[in-house]
């Protein structure tokens, strides 16, 4: 906040109200897709331009600063569902079960799972602005998402383009006045935005009809299942391999936003993972049981390759940063140096900053009774209060990673992260598949917290918004989506059966198995094989796409994402195919719009925006019909008994 003689007010009460509301049905949104497939977005650019129309239609335009806050407080709010495991962990204790882990499952009431979420959603938080200042103010890591927002906000607001603020302390213009050039900083496409490209009529007219039209295909397929389950290559394929299409427009629309090169990806591992391995695993006996049971089944067996990729694909990308921050350290990186050096370079008068007093005492409380309820829920058997800290201190340092990583890359290698703190909770407390879980947990909340929301300050820095202010907004909206989450996850759970039909969470088998497989070794027959052949060849690739990034060389692009390609093992084809579709969409859009001259603009953005969002407002009415007791209407030509909610499904 700002008297009449400073710089205009951007902590407002219509910003935050704004982000929350938008964040609401973001954090909706994310549980939904995570619960499904995993998938979860931060949704930062798709919260500003839609932060932007509301405010216009409201006829009280945001001034830039306070869209930052609006899309600051959006964000924290919108990605709890990961950040509080409400998509992986908890539903992991869930699956536990006396006979494999020698304790039966364990599902947080309520009021646990408030406490649980209390206990990990400001970690990441509170320890972002001192990192801020090494990465973005020292280092200026490009952090391309966050850019990208900048970039959107500029061009709605119209503002020239954002560049690194060069101006002396005290004297903070809202953003840079030269011109700057933007390349490989993606919105969609990766072509940078025209500045011409958008009009508020131009921008409504394609968000609504797209948003409208997702959300009654939606409504249809929840009266009607067959419709997002589609035995596309017949009844036989569908029904004994699980071959079916779903003709989603919310995916379309997440491949839209994924981008081609991604969905490709995805697509090899589907093909890989569904049409070889799958039918390999279950034919020569290794999966006996059905191919959709994730215990015994091909389904449960080839999640296991795809653990070892996104393992290797993790640690081999990782390697780079840690080196750099090995080196940084070496050269006598210190907090003290740190403080001297950044300070000189600091664009912010002090009043703006979040004080370190704030973070140290914020940090020390939070981590404190984080302990306490961690004990206190799950007691010495789960996990004790020294491994507790433990797991805080290890968070905090795989959190740097992330936003370095994130920072350098643009991909924040959260589930990488939270496997390698399982790795090493295997030997802090070992046999301890609970204190395993809660392990990767803490870790996956802090490095998704602190990458996400960097990539909010580096906006914020380009823009010009008060990095307090948007300490400020996340705060409040993490603690707001705290009750939000908890409350959906626990009316999900009511509704439905979670890991079921609808909902089969696959990351929490992922999280699982590992956690077994940590405590006593035991791999489905023959899968080590394949996972380490897996592993060793997705480790060779993401070494190649290192090198070949770090000579800024252009086939980059085309050498696959092992992450991604996992993803095309974890779920079943209907989701990859409809993601295929929106990366050919949008490679398509793309060449026809470098054809005529133009750069496309951010046209499709706002229609593959309104089609993940119809999807994720229909969910929020689907959940209350379902716990009213209203559901399909007819389960006409599900013959394959796939359709999610029909009897036998």
């Amino acid at each position: 906040m700002s008297d009449s003689h400073g710089p205009p007010k951007e902590f407002t009460v219509r910003a935050v109200v704004l982000g929350l509301l938008i964040g609401t049905l973001l954090c909706y949104t994310n549980l939904y897709f995570g619960l499904q497939t995993g998938w979860v977005s931060m949704m930062s650019l798709q919260s500003a331009l839609i932060g932007f129309l509301l405010s216009r239609v409201l006829a009280s335009s945001l001034t830039p600063r306070e869209n930052v806050v609006v899309q600051t407080t959006a964000v924290a709010t919108g990605t709890m569902a990961l950040a509080a495991g409400f998509v992986g962990i908890i539903p992991a204790l869930g699956l536990l079960n006396i006979d494999q882990d020698g304790i039966p499952p364990i599902h947080l009431s309520w009021p646990a799972s408030l406490a649980w979420s209390f206990a990990i959603a400001y970690y990441g938080i509170l320890i972002s602005p001192p990192i801020r200042k090494q990465v973005i103010i020292k280092e200026k890591l490009p952090f391309p998402s966050g850019t990208a927002t900048a970039q959107l906000i500029a061009v709605l607001h119209k503002l020239p383009p954002p560049t690194e603020p060069n101006t002396s302390l005290g004297e903070y213009s809202p953003v840079a006045t030269n011109e700057g050039h933007f390349e490989d900083h993606d919105i969609v496409a990766g072509e940078p935005l025209d500045q011409t490209s958008l009009h508020l009529s131009q921008s409504w007219r394609p968000l609504t009809w797209s948003l409208v039209l997702s959300a009654l295909i939606t409504l249809l397929a929840y009266f009607f299942p067959v419709v997002f389950s589609i035995p596309l290559f017949g009844t036989y394929l569908a029904r004994e391999w699980l071959w079916t299409f779903s003709p989603s427009l919310s995916y379309i629309g997440q491949g839209i936003i994924m981008g081609f090169p991604t969905t490709i990806s995805m697509a090899l591992g589907m093909v890989v993972g569904w049409a070889i391995l799958s039918p390999l695993a279950k034919l020569e006996g290794w999966a006996p049981g059905p191919v959709g049971d994730m215990t015994t089944g091909s389904r449960g067996w080839i999640l296991w390759v795809s653990l070892a990729i996104m393992c290797a694909d993790s640690i081999v990308s990782l390697l780079p940063v840690v080196a750099e921050f090995a080196t940084s350290v070496a050269r006598g990186w210190t907090l003290h140096e740190t403080h001297n050096d950044t300070d000189d370079l600091e664009v912010e008068v002090p009043e703006r900053l979040v004080p370190l007093q704030w973070v140290l005492w914020g940090t020390a409380t939070s981590v404190t009774l984080g302990t306490i309820v961690l004990w206190t829920i799950f007691g010495d058997e789960g996990i004790k209060p020294w491994a507790s800290l433990l797991g805080y201190a290890i968070g905090g340092l795989l959190s740097i990673l992330a936003v370095r990583a994130l920072g350098e890359t643009d991909l924040n290698p959260v589930s990488g992260l939270g496997k390698i703190s399982q790795l090493i909770f295997a030997v802090v407390q070992p046999s301890n598949v609970v204190a395993n879980l809660i392990a990767g947990g803490v870790a996956e909340a802090g490095a998704q917290q602190a990458g996400d929301l960097m990539q909010d300050l580096k906006t914020g820095h380009l823009i010009g918004a008060s990095p307090r202010a948007q300490f400020y907004g996340q705060l409040i909206g993490s603690t707001f989506s705290i009750f939000v989450t908890t409350t959906a996850y626990n009316i999900y759970t009511k509704a439905y059966e979670i890991p079921g039909p609808s909902f089969p969470t696959p990351t929490a088998y992922i999280w699982l198995n590992l956690a077994r497989l940590l405590r006593d070794g035991s791999l489905p027959e023959k899968s080590g094989l394949f996972m380490t052949f897996f592993a060793v060849a997705s480790g060779l690739v993401s070494a190649t796409k290192v090198y070949c990034a770090g000579g800024q060389s252009k086939v980059t692009k085309y050498i696959p994402s092992g992450v991604a390609f996992a993803i095309g093992f974890l779920n079943t084809p209907s989701f990859t195919l409809a993601r295929l579709i929106g990366g050919a969409i949008e490679a398509a859009w793309r060449t026809h719009q470098k054809s005529k001259g133009r750069d496309g603009g951010i046209t499709l953005v706002v229609v593959a925006s309104g089609f993940v969002l119809g999807e994720g407002v229909v969910s929020i009415i689907t959940l209350v019909l379902r716990s009213c007791g209203i559901g399909v209407w007819s389960c006409w030509g599900c013959g394959h008994e796939l359709c999610s909610g029909c009897p036998g499904s």
